[in-house]
């Protein structure tokens, strides 16, 4: 049996709160989400406003994933631009995706959903951000009038 030589842990980077404009359907497997205002990020060492441009393509794959590749800009509190990418997945039943079409908001319980953030600035006091890899997993999802995904983000250490 082999074992890890090395560990991985975490540290609580901050929530991210997106309110979503209705998707825009590309073709049948590709919708687009514009990020409306009144998004935020909240965390011990960053805090700030999700602001335009900022955008989610979701592409459903032939097995019923869904391939998640957003790009997001937060302003700071202090004025900083930082620049942030993610990757993810998610897959939902059936069941879960009728629930979500009914405007449920469903939370990490019902929903695998998980990304993997990355973070560009030539701000000096955020540079940090610059070498931090995360994860984070889905906190809310709400796909008719209150649409938008919120997630918690940790440092990858």
């Amino acid at each position: 049996m082999q074992h890890p030589l090395t560990q991985i842990t975490t540290e609580y980077l901050m929530t991210l709160h997106c309110p979503l404009e209705p998707p825009q359907a590309a073709n049948s497997d590709l919708q687009i989400f514009n990020v409306l205002a009144g998004g935020w990020a909240r965390g011990p060492a960053i805090r700030g406003e999700v602001i335009a441009p900022s955008g989610d393509w979701l592409r459903t794959m032939p097995d019923g994933a869904r391939k998640l590749d957003v790009r997001l800009s937060i302003r700071a509190d202090d004025g900083a631009i930082i620049f942030m990418t993610y990757a993810g997945r998610s897959r939902a039943t059936a069941d879960i995706v009728q629930r979500l079409e009914a405007g449920e908001t469903l939370g990490p319980d019902q929903l695998h959903f998980l990304i993997a953030p990355t973070f560009e600035t030539a701000a000096p006091a955020h540079a940090w951000l610059n070498d931090i890899v995360a994860i984070g997993k889905i906190v809310s999802l709400n796909r008719a009038a209150n649409r938008h995904v919120t997630y918690d983000i940790f440092a990858a250490r």
